[in-house]
């Protein structure tokens, strides 16, 4: 099997996890206070990358990080942005707005265009603005129809953007990036831990041995895809991977629906259409680029 092939395949297998493992899981911590499942994905994710960076012998690489202060600024921000976005995404979950999760990871690509464009003078052509612009309808016309915008799916694009544009930024590896970033979370983690113990308000181990082993696995959630990604990212090019990135809000778009029967109705399938029809010319307009180098 070529390496292009295999990247591939891990490339399918992320996505899926991310947009139809992931919300599967969060539905079954959904009786859990989210800031607590939040705490556990942080301190599970710690306690499984400490022997990861050994095994893939990247501690010298965490060493010299943890050296640098300026990159670690930088990490503290980008850890700001992805504890929001997995807090909401957690929430969004459990109050069965998958549909919003799904809208949220369908505008993400136009999202880091723009910011692209705002932060680092990117040049965008005109079928990058026509898909922002349509972006910006589809959200104007839920604000129009519904009477409020989208804020979950903004929430979850935008912090996302900016999570991505930050570690795009200082360029540190996605393991020993996301070690540093829990390491920032944990103290905060563990005296939430500590509050919600000494209230006797903690589910883990005081609810049902399910409940417990679910909240245990958080840190499996979290690292599995990633571990994936990494692999797909170092096989393939990063244009042809960003076509793989539709498959997850696909999934937790179908899982949304046809599982959890949230309510899907002519609204929201015009606010969908209208974001499709972006992410169409956006991804014609990315294939057109490649082609043409």
């Amino acid at each position: 099997m070529s390496e292009n092939r295999l990247g591939q395949i891990y490339a399918v297998l992320a996505f899926l996890f991310w947009g139809a493992i992931a919300p599967i899981y969060f539905k079954q911590v959904a009786s859990v206070d989210p800031v607590e499942v939040l705490i556990h994905r942080i301190i599970w994710s710690c306690i499984i990358l400490i022997p990861l960076v050994f095994i893939t012998k990247q501690f010298d690489i965490f060493k010299t990080l943890i050296k640098d202060s300026k990159k670690l600024k930088y990490l503290a921000l980008s850890t700001f942005f992805i504890s929001i976005n997995w807090l909401v995404f957690i929430w969004a979950v459990a109050n069965n707005r998958i549909m919003e999760t799904a809208l949220g990871y369908y505008i993400n690509p136009l999202v880091n265009v723009l910011l692209g464009f705002l932060f680092f003078s990117e040049r965008m052509t005109k079928n990058q603005y026509l898909a922002i612009f349509i972006a910006f309808l589809a959200v104007f016309y839920q604000l129009i129809t519904i009477g409020s915008i989208p804020i979950i799916s903004l929430i979850l694009a935008f912090s996302f953007g900016f999570y991505g544009m930050i570690r795009k930024k200082i360029n540190v590896g996605s393991i020993v990036g996301l070690f540093v970033e829990t390491l920032i979370l944990l103290p905060f983690g563990l005296i939430y831990l500590y509050y919600i113990v000494s209230n006797n308000t903690i589910s883990f181990l005081n609810s049902t041995e399910y409940i417990s082993i679910m909240l245990s696995l958080g840190g499996l959630i979290t690292i599995i895809p990633l571990l994936l990604f990494n692999g797909a990212a170092t096989r393939m090019k990063l244009t042809t991977l960003g076509f793989f990135q539709y498959i997850g809000p696909t999934c937790a778009f179908l899982l949304a629906v046809f599982i959890y029967n949230e309510e899907f109705n002519m609204d929201k399938l015009i606010t969908f259409s209208l974001i499709w029809i972006a992410l169409v010319i956006f991804s014609l307009d990315s294939l057109r680029k490649k082609t043409s180098k």
